[in-house]
């Protein structure tokens, strides 16, 4: 992938952008981990290390008024929202200082203001609920675009089709994003689909649908970019399957024996951190210096939120049946 796609040339400035939120994403749940290891974390915790070009590349090419809602592997696009390391980290430590109050914990990251509508735990259950906020959306006369990220275990799951079906037929501004990481839990694709390509669903509703294969964030956000401004144009619903991949297994309490450590390390050729970086460093070599200068500060950014989960209070007791109800 060249730093020139469609003969645009890209800003230091915004490849550098992009470059410091995919670290802090990366660096965000490499802590995590660390963290869970030594039980300071609790329940589960679904790591979206290896697929950082994909929910970076489709947010990054929304407006701030658009919505995202996302699965449970949640961290990565509620960071690429310009959500706070630290609001992120103090939830998964159950803190009252957490973007969901502690609440939530990592399947339910939620902030209103970023107009990112949270995790979801159930797979494919919140296809309906994309749709709901795309059909709020153009019944309110908004021009607001919804993604919808999945895996692709969940294009085999009812509430899915359901989603799907709703969206062709009131033709709503929603894209569903389909992050094909290759494995549904610890069972391979070629045993859970019938077709290699989940894009195939589309067909079925009739909606527009692709695939792509790319670890470029730039590529991402380039196809992204098109497929937005197009349904912001003329509202319809659209499937994006990204073939993905994530280095670690479904969860922490997964150890991923199910494949080898040579399918990884292969994977880790084309990891998003490193094309980017050298997309950079090929269209301005000048930049090492401000690489390196990133990465010390989001080491310090990710310390930070360490710390402030560390010291934060635990939700008080009193609140416990707050926002049970509305």
């Amino acid at each position: 992938m060249s730093t020139k796609t469609k003969q645009k040339t890209y800003e230091e400035k915004w490849l550098l952008d992009l470059y410091r939120k995919m670290l802090l994403m990366r660096r965000f749940e490499e802590e995590a981990a660390r963290a869970y290891t030594e039980r300071k974390i609790g329940g589960f915790l679904h790591l979206y290390i290896g697929q950082e070009a994909v929910g970076l590349g489709v947010i990054s090419a929304l407006e701030d008024k658009d919505y995202v809602v996302a699965a449970y592997r949640d961290h990565g696009h509620f960071l690429a929202r310009g959500g706070s390391a630290k609001a992120a980290m103090a939830e998964l430590y159950g803190k009252e200082t957490g973007c969901s109050k502690g609440r939530g914990g990592s399947m339910h990251f939620f902030d209103a203001e970023k107009h990112f509508l949270g995790g979801y735990g159930i797979v494919g259950a919140h296809a309906p609920i994309a749709a709901g906020a795309a059909f709020a959306a153009k019944y309110r006369g908004e021009n607001f675009v919804t993604v919808c990220f999945l895996g692709e275990g969940s294009v085999s799951i009812g509430p899915f089709h359901e989603g799907l079906c709703l969206a062709a037929l009131w033709k709503l501004p929603v894209i569903f994003i389909v992050e094909n990481n290759q494995y549904s839990m610890g069972t391979p694709i070629h045993r859970s689909l019938v077709t290699p390509n989940a894009a195939v669903r589309a067909d079925g509703y009739p909606m527009k649908g692709l695939t792509v294969e790319s670890d470029n964030v730039i590529e991402c956000h380039e196809i992204m970019k098109d497929i937005i401004s197009d349904v912001r144009k003329n509202p319809a619903p659209v499937l994006v399957e990204f073939k993905t991949y994530r280095y670690r297994g479904h969860s922490m309490a997964d150890p991923a024996k199910y494949r080898s450590k040579e399918e990884v390390e292969n994977r880790k050729q084309t990891d998003p951190l490193i094309l980017l970086k050298a997309d950079i460093l090929k269209l301005y070599k000048s930049a090492e210096s401000k690489l390196v200068l990133i990465h010390e500060e989001i080491e310090k950014e990710v310390a930070e939120s360490v710390a402030f989960a560390e010291n934060s209070a635990e939700p008080n007791l009193s609140t416990v049946e707050d926002n049970t109800y509305v």
